[in-house]
């Protein structure tokens, strides 16, 4: 028999956009002719609880139980009707359905007010007169946490818009308190899941449901979900992988588990999906599964008898975003700050470019792992082959390539092929801060459609970015970084403290040039992580290298990455945490960079010991690099109109000659030489992105100074053609 397949995302993960993994896998499937449905719980509940059905549900649940509220709830109890009348219109709005809206929203006398809105009295400085819809989302989304924070206190202490249950699932190394959690009665939200559910089964008439679970705050709601099958639809095959399970559950031996899962499998899920499928049609022997646990005899076994191999990049097909329900996803804006809100803002479609991380060496990483360890990267020409069928089927030019740490070069290589199949796409991805990107590579993906960049800046001290092998400096991140702002592309630093051995002062040495990266404008937007400890880094691996001593080196039964360590230096980490925040917050608002850092501490720091123009001085002192031969030129504007003339000196003539290059916002005229006017003209078609070749720096430079018989490096370095520099003259 065919397996009828559901693919699900359980609660919770993304407001704005699908999370993409069913639809990378039913993008697969549609290769092997596999039919297959896939619906995101997450947002299905969240639209059910924030609905006036929803909320009058969870009024009443409120009055049959009573709890003793703080007076923020009681607030907001008190205001149900208001809630219960404006929560419709205000998802639709947020679903960018009634625009309308904006005007009574920013009026502010049209939704209830709880204890979000206290820091909304200066807006205007964020928004300004002509970002009222901006406004009103921002106003909107601080209306749902309201109701959010009513829901932890006194329904569900579980609840989060992107996660669920988060802690159950953070460093769970024994499934026993997961599995009593698991026991307990349904609660409010699993009520709403399972119901959906239910419907879910019944219309795709499911035998194997399968649940991507990237997170620790998915895990919970799977496991329940799982549970309601194998009460209600014992028949169906549960199967789970997905972020989680690749990194957490390598060494699953707990069998209490798969009372809840029939299958789990680990890493890229295409071939182990397969095989599974064939196995349950009844092709393949359950010996001959791939990367997969199961349950035999009352043991855990992990099967991996298959000798298919994985599928490549090439092979994977597109993304399959078809049965989401697109338009319902909200636009929210959490934080006043354009870089932040693109996590949480807009419809995005997720594409890879490439697998793995070409770099692979930071030592805080899961760099034994497959998703990180094996690099392979796709063809510019199936990316966007694929960037083009998704905005068809999406109707959404928005793109978030989502790799570890997408390859320059192959970035470069895609800006160019967007360009040359003239395609309007928005796209912003992850990157390391590395050398490659100059200025001019900045230039050419920002015509490409990149509107912005995140990387890892980690602890910002020299010292400590080598013990992580992250292979950079801070001036080196500094210098790449205004590369970017200034040519319009934003930047958000991922930030760390706690890293092994990282001192009191190092910490406050960090968020000192954090600091100054922000008031140089060269970082728009920012998040402190505190560095956790997994099993499958270089750090977790080789602990006495950087002097910490693990506490729970026995393996447990179930999650097995996260391992809990005593730092041998000494520094209490966990007391910076809510300084570094709350400074990094009003940093990302442009505001208290003046603010001295021991104001951001309830407890005495060191001085800082960076000197106070540190960024600057990193900024402007690069050293000169000359132009490297085998360096691509390419010209990215449009073929200029030329026109010779004489010019009269002292009594001294000179053949001259006019270029006009028309661009999007003015004319660009530049004067030369006769000869080397003439020679630039034959030159434009050759550089043009659309030139099957590219020509390089050397080659370039030997046709110049044939034709004109003229020094290049000199006419290089002209004013003229920095100002062609400028405006679309490339050195790749």
């Amino acid at each position: 028999m065919s397996q009828n397949i559901l693919l699900i995302t359980p609660p919770f993960t993304q407001l704005n956009t699908p999370y993409p993994a069913t639809a990378y896998l039913k993008g697969f499937l549609n290769t092997q002719n596999i039919p297959s449905f896939q619906c995101d719980l997450g947002i299905e509940v969240i639209l059910k609880l924030f609905s006036s059905e929803g909320l009058t549900s969870l009024f009443s649940q409120l009055a049959t139980r009573n709890p003793q509220l703080s007076p923020n709830a009681q607030r907001i109890y008190k205001l149900r009707d208001r809630y219960i009348q404006t929560i419709n219109q205000v998802i639709f709005f947020l679903q960018e359905k009634n625009i309308a809206l904006t005007h009574l929203i920013c009026e502010g006398n049209y939704l209830p007010e709880a204890s979000r809105f206290t820091q909304t009295e200066d807006l205007e400085w964020a928004f300004g007169t002509m970002g009222n819809r901006d406004k009103a989302k921002h106003l909107a989304t601080l209306y749902l946490e309201d109701i959010s924070d009513l829901i932890v206190e006194a329904i569900d202490p579980h609840f989060g818009f992107s996660r669920y249950a988060e802690r159950l699932g953070r460093s769970a190394n024994s499934f026993d308190e997961l599995n009593a959690e698991l026991q307990k009665p349904e609660s409010f939200i699993d009520s709403i899941t399972l119901k959906l559910l239910q419907e879910k089964i019944e219309l795709s008439q499911a035998t194997l449901v399968a649940f991507s679970v990237p997170f620790p705050g998915n895990l919970y709601s799977a496991f329940k979900c799982a549970q309601y099958l194998k009460k209600h639809f014992p028949e169906v095959k549960i199967a789970m992988g997905g972020g989680f399970p690749n990194t957490e559950l390598r060494s699953l031996s707990d069998p209490r588990v798969f009372e809840y899962f029939d299958f789990v499998l680990l890493d890229n899920g295409e071939t182990p999906f397969l095989n599974l499928i064939e196995h349950l049609d009844g092709k393949r022997e359950k010996a001959d599964l791939k990367r997969t646990f199961a349950l035999e005899n009352g043991e855990v076994v992990y099967l991996y008898g298959s000798k298919q191999n994985d599928f490549s990049q090439f092979e994977l097909g597109t993304p399959d975003y078809s049965d989401f329900e697109l338009d319902k996803y909200l636009s929210v804006i959490e934080i006043v700050n354009p870089m932040h809100r693109l996590w949480s803002d807009g419809r995005w479609n997720k594409l890879t470019l490439a697998h793995g991380c070409y770099w692979g060496r930071c030592t805080f990483c899961d760099t034994s792992l497959d998703y990180i360890r094996r690099y392979e990267p796709n063809t510019v020409q199936v990316l966007c082959d694929r960037i083009e069928k998704m905005i068809r089927q999406t109707g959404e030019i928005g793109f978030h390539f989502v790799d570890e740490a997408a390859p320059p070069a192959l970035m470069r290589a895609l800006a160019l092929e967007i360009i040359r199949r003239k395609l309007t796409v928005v796209w912003w991805t992850n990157i390391r801060f590395e050398k490659s990107f100059t200025y001019d590579l900045c230039l050419l993906l920002k015509e490409s459609g990149c509107i912005a960049v995140s990387g890892g800046l980690e602890v910002a001290s020299d010292r400590l970015l080598g013990l992580i092998n992250k292979g950079v400096s801070v001036s080196k991140v500094a210098h790449v970084n205004d590369n970017f702002t200034r040519t319009g592309i934003m930047v958000h630093a991922y930030l760390m403290y706690g890293f092994p051995t990282q001192t009191a002062q190092e910490t406050i040495d960090s968020l000192e040039v954090v600091r100054q990266l922000f008031e140089a404008g060269v970082v728009q937007s920012g998040f402190w992580h505190q560095f956790a400890l997994t099993a499958h880094s270089p750090v977790g691996q080789n602990p006495d290298q950087f002097r910490i001593q693990i506490e729970n080196e026995r393996p447990g039964s179930f999650a097995n990455n996260d391992l809990q360590f005593r730092d041998l230096t000494g520094t209490s980490h966990e007391r910076f945490s809510e300084g570094l925040k709350k400074s990094l917050f009003n940093y990302m608002h442009g505001i208290c960079f003046e603010f001295p850092l021991q104001d951001w501490f309830d407890f005495k720091v060191p001085k800082t010991t960076v000197a106070p123009d540190y960024i600057h001085q990193s900024i402007d002192e690069q050293a000169y690099e000359p132009a490297s031969p085998s360096a691509k030129i390419v010209w990215i504007g449009g073929v200029p109109s030329i026109h010779t003339f004489t010019k009269k000196k002292k009594n001294n003539s000179f053949e001259m000659a006019e270029l006009t290059f028309s661009n999007k916002k003015h004319d660009l005229v530049i004067q030369l030489k006769h000869a080397e006017g003439e020679w630039l003209m034959e030159q434009i078609p050759a550089l043009s992105v659309n030139s099957p070749k590219q020509i390089t720096f050397a080659e370039l430079e030997i046709s110049f100074e044939q034709h004109t018989g003229e020094d290049f490096i000199l006419f290089w370095n002209s004013p003229v053609v920095k100002e062609l520099r400028g405006n679309g003259l490339l050195m790749l």
